[in-house]
C-alpha cells in the first residue's frame, strides 16, 4: 500500500480549475484512482458530471491523455485504444506500460453503458473501470437512476402525496460485475482515501478487467451542505448502506466492518432528499428501508471469506 508521503511525489492527473461544484466527490474519486497508478494513464469519461465540469470548451483540467464518450460506450472506446495499445507493442512500435481507465457516473455505469460494460468485461481487456456514484442522473437534473436508493426523492421521482420518492430499492451493480467472473471487484467510498487508493492499486495491478464503485456524494442531489460530502460518505458506510468489501478471483472479502453500526436513520436525516421521509405517517418507510440495509449486511457477512 503506497503511503501518503508517496502520493505526494506522485503525478497528479487531474488538476485544479476545473467547475465541477465546491464539495462534488467525483473529482475526489478521480485524484485517489489516478493518484493509485504507478505507470502512465490513459482516461476516458462518459458524458457525465465529471466530464462536463473538467473539459469546459477549450479548456481542461485533465493532465493526461483523455477521451470524451458518449453516456454508453466509455467502456468500448477505453478498451479499444487498449487493444490497439496491444498490438503496437506486439509489433515492437511502443515499449512503455500504460494503464488505461474509464470513468462513468451512475447513469453512464448502472444504466445507459453496461451493456458496452458487460462486453468488455466479457472481452477480458486489462482495464479499470471506475463509477462514481452519485446516485442519480446529476449532470441533467436529478432524475432518478437504478442507483437511486430507496424512497429518495428526484426530479422523476418526487417526493408526494402518492408515491413518497423512489418506491425501488437500488440496483446491486457491484455484485452484477462480480456474476462476470472478472479478476477484481471492489466497493469504495472516498471519505477513506486508504480504502480508494489501495482497492485502485490493486485493480491496476490486476492482469484483467477490474471494477470499482465508488459512493460520491452530490451536494445538489442530495441536497446536503457542500462541507458535509465525506462525512456524509463515512456516515453510509457506518450504516451499512454502502459495505466496503471486494471480490478477488470469486472470494469476496469485506474490508471494513464498522465497530458500532449506525441505524440507518442518522444517515437519511443528514439529506434533503430525504426530508419527506423523517414525517411521523412515514416511519413505516424508515423500517422498511432499515431491514433492506440489515438483510443485505447480513448476506455478505454470511459470504465473507468464501468464492461466489
Amino acid at each position: 500500500m503506497v503511503t501518503l508521503k508517496e502520493l505526494t511525489h506522485r503525478y497528479d492527473g487531474l488538476g485544479p480549475g476545473h467547475r465541477l461544484c465546491a464539495g462534488c466527490a467525483a473529482s475526489i474519486v478521480a485524484r485517489q484512482v489516478l493518484l493509485a497508478s504507478d505507470k502512465p494513464v490513459i482516461a476516458a469519461s462518459a458524458t457525465g458530471c465529471l466530464e462536463v465540469g473538467t473539459t469546459i470548451y477549450p479548456y481542461s483540467a485533465w493532465k493526461i491523455p483523455w477521451i470524451h464518450n458518449a453516456f454508453e460506450n466509455a467502456a468500448a472506446t477505453i478498451t479499444g485504444v487498449e487493444t490497439m495499445y496491444r498490438a503496437l507493442k506486439k509489433q515492437g512500435k511502443y515499449k512503455e506500460d500504460v494503464n488505461f481507465v474509464a470513468f462513468g457516473g451512475d447513469g453512464g455505469t448502472y444504466d445507459i453503458g453496461i451493456q458496452a460494460l458487460s462486453g468488455a468485461l466479457e472481452r477480458g481487456h486489462k482495464f479499470v473501470y471506475v463509477c462514481y456514484d452519485n446516485e442519480a442522473y446529476m449532470n441533467t437534473g436529478i432524475q432518478r437512476s437504478s442507483a437511486t436508493p430507496f424512497r429518495a426523492s428526484t426530479t422523476t421521482c418526487p417526493a408526494g402525496e402518492v408515491i413518497p420518492g423512489k418506491p425501488q430499492h437500488r440496483k446491486d451493480l457491484a455484485a452484477i460485475i462480480a456474476a462476470h467472473h472478472i479478476p477484481y471487484v471492489a466497493q469504495c467510498s472516498p471519505h477513506n482515501w486508504r480504502d480508494v487508493v489501495g482497492k485502485a492499486e490493486k485493480a491496476f495491478a490486476t492482469d484483467g478487467p477490474a471494477f470499482l464503485n465508488i459512493l460520491s456524494p452530490c451536494h445538489r442531489g442530495w441536497r446536503i451542505p457542500m462541507v458535509d460530502s465525506l462525512e456524509i460518505a463515512r456516515v453510509a458506510v457506518d450504516t451499512c448502506f454502502w459495505p466496503l468489501y471486494e471480490v478477488v478471483d470469486g472470494k469476496l472479502k469485506i474490508t471494513y466492518k464498522p465497530k458500532e453500526k449506525l441505524p440507518l436513520i442518522e444517515w437519511l436525516k443528514m439529506q434533503g432528499r430525504y426530508s419527506h421521509i423523517l414525517k411521523p405517517e412515514n416511519e413505516h418507510l424508515i423500517e422498511e428501508f432499515q431491514t433492506e440495509v440489515d438483510s443485505e449486511w447480513e448476506k455478505l457477512l454470511a459470504r465473507d471469506g468464501t468464492s461466489l
